[in-house]
């Protein structure tokens, strides 16, 4: 049988398809997945994400996050994510208890499980990446507090949720902190959670200011509720008479540094952390990293990791950004 040109080019055509998308398939799927969606902190994440994939080659990443910051959610997203067949799950928890068991079933179907930013208890993933050491951290926050207002007066934390691992983590250490002798002059007068929602987190800093009608500082370690505060404490026109300090992003700090409502903040780059975290899942998916105390992986342009007792590992301290460099990497996240 004769095939005509044009049976032949689509002939071609279609096998060249069919190749490209065997291609595709053979991608390895590698899933982050945030604390909510429209979280400005994890866009930036799978930016970094998305440039590790670039660099491995053979890699897609899979974003999927709840709407809100809820285990529930992540645990119904992970659910997908093990019928999909990822290779690999990369999550931020917003519980470090609840989502053991489903990301347990996740272990046993193959897929390789690595918690950042916020852990997962440690019989629920393999490898945890730290974006920087609790104690660094919590330190971090006071040392901000008292470049804000010195060392002495009434203070309020802001926080995600009551859960949140990382959180709890930063605060515990922040208190241990607040508990040295330089520091012997702040007063911690009340916690409160804005569940990592910027409505919720605006009403908390409100209650905050009303509550307290002394205070001087609003810390608040997440990106979400620091950038609450910050608007909160300029609508009730009490810049320069309370100040807000804690983690956030570049990009939505510079207006309240350029206010004066915030004089410097903190924050680890989001985008090395979206970025390692793939790294990491993609050496246990290749078999090239180990998870042993020790064991060092390779984070590409970041450099390594060193695992601990616990199979975490810690990117890098926090830096601080304030009116000198906030615009310059505001540009980037």
């Amino acid at each position: 049988m004769t095939l005509s040109r044009r049976t032949l080019t689509l002939a071609v055509s279609a096998a060249a398809f069919c190749l490209a998308a065997q291609g595709a398939l053979a991608a390895d799927k590698i899933a982050l997945v945030a604390k909510s969606s429209g979280n400005g902190f994890f866009v930036a994440a799978h930016q970094g994400a998305q440039e590790a994939a670039k660099a491995l080659g053979g890699v897609e990443i899979v974003l999927a996050s709840p709407a809100k910051a809820t285990a529930e959610g992540q645990i119904e997203v992970i659910n997908t994510l093990i019928a999909q067949n990822v290779k690999a799950i990369v999550v931020s928890a917003n519980d470090p208890d609840a989502l053991v068991p489903v990301l347990k079933k996740a272990m046993a179907r193959g897929i390789k499980v690595v918690s950042f930013d916020s852990a997962v208890r440690k019989d629920g993933r393999l490898v945890h990446l730290a974006p920087s050491s609790n104690a660094l951290i919590g330190q971090k926050l006071v040392s901000l507090t008292t470049d804000a207002i010195g060392s002495s007066g009434e203070i309020a934390v802001l926080s995600a949720t009551a859960q949140a691992t990382n959180q709890n983590l930063w605060i515990a250490e922040m208190k241990k902190a607040l508990a040295q002798p330089a520091a012997k002059g702040l007063k911690l007068v009340s916690v409160v959670y804005g569940d990592d929602q910027t409505d919720k987190s605006y009403r908390e800093a409100q209650g905050l200011l009303k509550s307290y009608p002394n205070l001087k500082a609003i810390v608040a370690p997440t990106t979400v509720g620091v950038a609450a505060a910050a608007k909160a404490v300029q609508d009730e026109k009490k810049v320069g008479q309370v100040f807000v300090t804690g983690l956030g992003l570049p990009s939505e700090m510079a207006g309240h540094v350029h206010s004066g409502v915030v004089k410097s903040f903190a924050i680890w780059n989001p985008i090395d952390l979206g970025y390692c975290a793939v790294y990491i899942a993609h050496g246990l998916v290749s078999g090239k990293a180990t998870v042993s105390v020790g064991a060092k992986i390779g984070v590409g342009r970041v450099g390594t990791v060193t695992l601990d007792t616990n199979n975490e590992a810690v990117m890098a301290e926090p830096f601080t950004y304030d009116a000198g460099n906030v615009d310059k990497f505001a540009k980037f996240f």
